[in-house]
């Protein structure tokens, strides 16, 4: 199966994001630690160590080598369907991981439905200012 067409809700695709992660893997806060809570890496140069939940999207950075991925994501953002089940992916069950899958998804869609309806708000807004100027 092609797990690369599903981006970062996908474990093996969320450990393959992390490419300049500053800890190893003996770490609390390892890569496939951080993977299994459901991060994946969102840093960059300055900033190495910031990851965002694929469900939940919260974004955290500043992590210290002691620090577990899944108590930091339940303290910063309990509501998180995925932090609920409280579980890697490959424990879930099968409905389980759909309705977290699901969660995802409708996050994403929202946001870029909301990206598209504010883009086609500020279009329409500058083309009723060209008709009441008439130009």
């Amino acid at each position: 199966m092609d797990y690369s067409k599903f981006g970062n809700m996908m474990e093996r695709n969320r450990i393959e994001s992390f490419k300049k992660w500053p800890f190893d893997d003996k770490k609390a806060c390892s890569v496939k630690k951080m993977a299994e809570a459901g991060f994946y890496w969102s840093g960059n140069e300055r900033e190495p160590d910031t990851v965002t939940c694929f469900v939940c999207n919260k974004t955290l950075d500043g992590w210290e080598p002691t620090d577990d991925p899944w108590k930091e994501h339940a303290k910063h953002a309990p509501q998180c369907n995925f932090v609920k089940y409280g579980r890697k992916e490959a424990d879930l069950t099968v409905q389980e991981f759909i309705n977290v899958f699901s969660v995802a998804v409708k996050a994403r869609m929202d946001k870029h439905f909301n990206k598209t309806l504010e883009d086609f708000r500020k279009c329409a807004e500058k083309e009723k200012e060209k008709l009441l100027l008439g130009k």
